[in-house]
């Protein structure tokens, strides 16, 4: 359902920070998160994107956190408790698991899919898969 209110919301005819406002909105609808939005790649880092939560990181260096880990191993990755993670970026305190997921565009990373929750354990390889399909359709936006 969630996949499908997506495809149906989003046009190239609109601009790219419409249309991630409007899944920003739809994966807010997710159980259990507590941020949900994007990071913007630009030359020098990661930026923040529309989004849907407490105010976030602007700038993560494409080194830095579960996001820039993402951007280099161009894969979804899970963190299911982040307080374990050596290299985690916390913008919220309450956050305590993790999804991201890389749009790729040409071989490379465009964006990201970032998503926590305040609950461990809360994404499972059935929130990849949307993830990554989700990705597949805003990557047709770039």
């Amino acid at each position: 359902m969630i996949l499908e209110q997506i495809k149906a919301i989003i046009s190239k005819d609109y601009p790219l920070v419409s249309n991630l406002s409007n899944v920003t909105a739809v994966l807010n609808t997710l159980p259990n998160i507590n941020w949900c939005g994007f990071y913007l790649v630009k030359e020098d880092a990661l930026y923040l994107g529309p989004f849907q939560g407490e105010v976030a990181c602007t700038k993560i260096p494409f080194k830095k956190g579960i996001c820039g880990r993402c951007n280099q191993r161009k894969e979804t990755i899970i963190i299911d408790n982040v307080l374990e993670d050596k290299d985690h970026i916390a913008c919220s305190s309450a956050s305590r698991s993790e999804i991201v997921t890389p749009i790729i565009k040409d071989n490379n990373v465009v964006a990201l899919i970032d998503i926590d929750s305040p609950i461990f354990n809360r994404f499972s390889l059935e929130d990849k898969s949307l993830l990554e399909e989700v990705a597949k359709e805003i990557e047709k936006l770039f």
